[in-house]
């Protein structure tokens, strides 16, 4: 067991993509965790299967490693804004945070969140200058856009009084000054030591611990992880476990793990300032105190930022279900969600009992929706998705809507375009930048209904050269109707294979989302209109045979790719009368009314 002066927590904070993970991958590696031959990946730290495909932090993940007899505890954070629940939980275990900012793109909108909370918590942030080997870095003029950001957050003269350094994570080296030798990590973690303080509390005193996050093991249960704050802890110890209703259950510790690099490691013991994985306590959920029989003592529940946004899951009913899905009943998706709800606290799951055919599911945006869809699709669940919808708050008598700040970097020519649509969508522009590449830097605060719908325009505006991040900021009263999707949709009249014949005569009156040799069935949506209203198309109709034939009467048919949507594209796409039948092969969308006619025909 490490004594408490010789330990450090500390928690990895920053914009998506400014390079928190692979940061991390230089201090495993060059911490000697690894054997020589061993293979290590790229991102080790993203172990999760979507995180790996989306590039992305998902899950706020635990690492330790030792610099000469400090033990350093580090704790990897998701980047972006619709995960900052983990972000929230995860600064109570921690004593300092290292603050990444991206030293060419400078304080993005997320640097902002997670430094706002940083700040209120009283934590003084140890500030990283990453990406010093780009091109266009620079670190000094971002430094000073840094401290800028604190000021305005309100940091205190001790928070202001920061320390920093500068680093490369791909290329595996920090320095404390621009013109020191760029070696190694050994000056990062020399700062981390000197300018962290050791975790406080007293290894005499009765056990103490916060379950900060819960996770599951086949053979053990559900564990509760989180860092000790007073006391030690034994295997077969008794522990009181005080929940969020006020009830105190017995239990006793029958495994207690910690962290070494990629690994969980078994420990007898653990004593104050360990983060450790502690199991034999069956209903434990994030917030619930685990205290000493002795003293038992009731900690404040973690508070989280409520949801904006919110999306009905319903059992699918089009004629397509069960081809591809094992759980395709509404028990099942009931027992599932149920599941979640208890691990990811930034969930807010509402099984209303009025409505038996639907179960509401309220999340941060829309990505972190599509994370659970996209999980539970991988499961082999089947359901339908409604279109999002924002939650409204009653503040003082008045009608109030999530609004975002919305932080996009665009090439100069796309500036007039982007102004205007989001302009027509109650934007409010609160700064414009150009710099001397020609990339203009634009922030808005727009409401999050605004925002929905917009993004697969914004690519397409801008041919895919555009940067667009959001992050919640307020909710502000009520600001009027918004415009929806510009364009209809083409619905399939029949059910069917899709005819490339068909296809072909139907490309010229929009964009096609399906390919020849595609299933299709009635009320699917198969296309987008060019115009402004619903189309019903015949899109598995083959041309007319006759025993005629004449040279140069057949055509050559060329077809344009189809549209394929992600299911965040697809969410972003629907609207109020449309559904996403979300299955594990396949996405569809499809209009809801149809689902009454098919209804009304069978009775």
């Amino acid at each position: 067991m490490y004594s408490p002066k010789k330990i450090r927590n500390v928690a990895i904070i920053a914009h998506i993509d400014h390079g928190k993970t692979t940061l991390l991958d230089s201090l495993l590696k060059q911490s000697n965790i690894f054997r020589d031959n061993e293979i290590v990946a790229e991102r080790m730290m993203d172990s999760n299967d979507q995180e790996k495909e989306r590039g992305i932090t998902i899950y706020a993940k635990h690492t330790s490693i030792y610099f000469e007899d400090i033990k350093i505890n580090l704790i990897d954070t998701p980047g972006h804004a619709d995960f900052s629940g983990e972000v929230e939980r995860i600064l109570g275990m921690v004593n300092c945070v290292l603050l990444l900012v991206d030293a060419q793109e400078g304080p993005m909108p997320q640097t902002r969140f997670v430094l706002s909370k940083a700040l209120k918590m009283g934590i003084r942030p140890i500030v990283i200058l990453n990406k010093i080997d780009r091109p266009n870095a620079t670190p000094d003029e971002v430094l000073n856009a840094t401290f800028d950001l604190f000021t305005e957050l309100g940091a205190t003269d001790a928070q202001l009084d920061f320390r920093y350094c500068y680093a490369a994570g791909l290329a595996g080296y920090a320095i404390q000054t621009l013109d020191a030798p760029r070696v190694n990590m050994r000056p990062l973690l020399e700062l981390i030591v000197e300018a962290v303080d050791a975790p406080s509390g007293e290894l005499d005193a009765p056990f103490l611990m916060q379950a900060a996050t819960v996770s599951y093991d086949d053979y053990l249960g559900r564990q509760a992880c989180g860092r000790i704050l007073e006391g030690t802890v034994k295997k077969g110890q008794p522990v009181i476990h005080c929940d969020a209703h006020g009830n105190e259950n017995r239990a006793v510790i029958t495994k207690i793990e910690g962290y070494l690099g990629l690994q969980k490691i078994e420990m007898d013991e653990a004593g104050v300032g360990d983060i450790v994985c502690l199991s034999g306590i069956p209903e434990v959920m994030i917030g619930d105190t685990l205290c000493d029989p002795k003293k038992i003592v009731r900690l404040p529940p973690i508070k989280l930022d409520e949801p904006t946004v919110s999306v009905d899951i319903t059992v699918n009913n089009s004629p397509f279900v069960g081809r591809s899905g094992k759980h395709v009943t509404m028990n099942k998706i009931r027992a599932r969600l149920e599941r979640e709800k208890r691990a990811n606290i930034s969930l807010k799951i509402d099984d209303d009992s009025d409505a038996q055919d639907k179960i509401t599911v309220a999340g941060r945006g829309e990505l972190h929706l599509s994370v659970l869809i996209e999980t539970m699709r991988r499961e082999d669940y089947e359901f339908s998705v409604s279109k999002p919808k924002v939650i409204i708050k009653e503040i003082d008598g008045v009608k109030c809507e999530p609004i975002e700040r919305v932080h996009i970097e665009v090439p100069e020519e796309f500036v007039g375009s982007v102004i205007q649509e989001l302009s027509g969508r109650r934007g409010e522009m609160q700064h414009l930048d150009t710099n001397e590449h020609g990339i203009t830097s634009m922030d808005f605060l727009i409401p999050t209904r605004g925002l929905m719908g917009y993004r697969n325009d914004f690519l397409t505006v801008t041919r895919g050269l555009g940067i667009l991040t959001s992050i919640f900021e307020h909710f502000a009263p009520w600001k009027g109707p918004i415009m929806g999707r510009s364009k209809g949709v083409m619905i399939s009249m029949c059910a069917g294979k899709t005819n490339g014949y068909a296809c072909f005569n139907l490309q010229e009156r929009g964009v096609l989302f399906t390919s020849p040799g595609d299933e299709v069935y009635e009320g699917m949506i198969v296309g987008e209109n060019a115009r402004d209203n619903d189309l019903t198309v015949n899109v598995i109709k083959g041309k007319q045979l006759t025993n005629v034939r004449a040279s140069g009467s057949d055509e050559n048919i060329i077809l344009t790719p189809a549209r394929r949507f992600t299911l965040e594209q697809a969410i972003d796409y629907i609207q109020d009368d449309e559904l996403i039948e979300v299955t594990p092969g396949n996405i569809r969308m499809r209009k809801k009314i149809l689902n009454e006619v098919d209804r009304k025909r069978k009775t």
